[in-house]
């Protein structure tokens, strides 16, 4: 969160706290200009009072190791201040579809079946059921895909492995054997290697906002109450070009 805080200015930003539950990455956060307060908690157990803050940002919160995330959001939802606001970032479901397909075929062909090498993520079709869920209105999800190019498939496992991403469901296997990895860095580079020899890896990144319901925000119509047709549109786009032809 550190790294966003640089982007951000004290003329909009009264005071900024940082949580996170490694007390080494609250001692080495960036500094910045906002007068700032870091706090070691858990996300799903959040030390402030209910209404305390007007925002609330989550960059990719590791879900993944944490199968109460919608108590995380309730969380987030309990200390927001009415009318306030939380946006968050969450690793999607197809992030890394490349390698799970690798392996899943190499380990079929090699074992005659497969167990999960590869965490589990968050589907976009989820996000919008969880604000909900939480008590957020006026919903907002969009997806993001970035790919990463490697030059082989040991080469993105090492790099998951180095960033603390490795495997954590709980069925997975204990043991993946080297000629089944060996196999599944063929197939890799056969189905989905770029010209140059490299090996695309795509991270898929969900965002989301959500509002703390408020008096003030604006309450869809009740069902029925329209007096325009949706019909009428199509009119409307004849009647337009009609004007600018003449």
């Amino acid at each position: 969160h550190s790294h966003m805080a640089e982007h951000l200015s004290k003329d909009i930003v009264e005071r900024l706290f940082l949580t996170d539950i490694s007390d080494s990455s609250l001692r080495n956060r960036r500094k910045c200009e906002i007068p700032s307060h870091c706090v070691l908690a858990d996300e799903e157990f959040l030390p402030f009072k209910e209404n305390t803050f007007d925002l609330v940002l989550s960059i990719l919160t590791h879900i993944i190791n944490n199968t109460k995330y919608p108590v995380v959001v309730i969380q987030i939802h309990h200390v927001l201040k009415p009318d306030g606001v939380f946006i968050g970032a969450v690793v999607g479901g197809e992030t890394l579809y490349e390698l799970r397909c690798s392996l899943q075929l190499a380990e079929l062909e090699r074992e005659g079946g497969f167990a999960p090498h590869i965490s589990p993520y968050t589907a976009v079709t989820d996000l919008g059921n969880l604000l909900g869920q939480a008590g957020f209105n006026m919903l907002t999800v969009d997806i993001d895909e970035v790919q990463v190019r490697y030059p082989g498939m040991l080469e993105v496992m090492s790099d998951l492995q180095g960033m603390g991403e490795s495997n954590c469901a709980w069925n997975r296997k204990s043991l993946l054997h080297r000629d089944t990895i060996l196999a599944a860095a063929a197939i890799y580079k056969e189905m989905y290697g770029n010209e140059d020899g490299s090996v695309p890896a795509t991270f898929q990144i969900l965002y989301m906002i959500g509002w703390k319901p408020h008096e003030s925000q604006a309450k869809p119509v009740k069902r029925g109450s329209a007096n325009v047709s949706f019909a009428d549109l199509s009119k409307m786009s004849k009647l337009q070009k009609t004007n600018e032809k003449s």
